[in-house]
């Protein structure tokens, strides 16, 4: 990254069951991205909503995390 630069991060959802990795967003800075990981909807440990239950249903245990790019 150049210098004076903000380093940016993406959100991607990881599953145990070894389907592929998403990215689902991109640009976001450190607090973002940790605030959107801190959501209890981003992990199948903690989710409660319809989607996310049919999610965890079919492809088994996931959960959102990021990385810089």
């Amino acid at each position: 990254m150049k210098t004076g630069t903000a380093e940016s991060y993406r959100i991607i959802r990881m599953y145990e069951s070894g389907k592929k990795s998403q990215t689902l967003a991109r640009g976001m800075t450190r607090a973002e991205a940790e605030q959107w990981c801190q959501d209890p909807e981003t992990s199948s440990s903690t989710a409660k909503s319809p989607k996310a239950r049919l999610r965890t249903a079919r492809y088994g245990r996931w959960f959102d995390g990021f990385a810089s790019e």
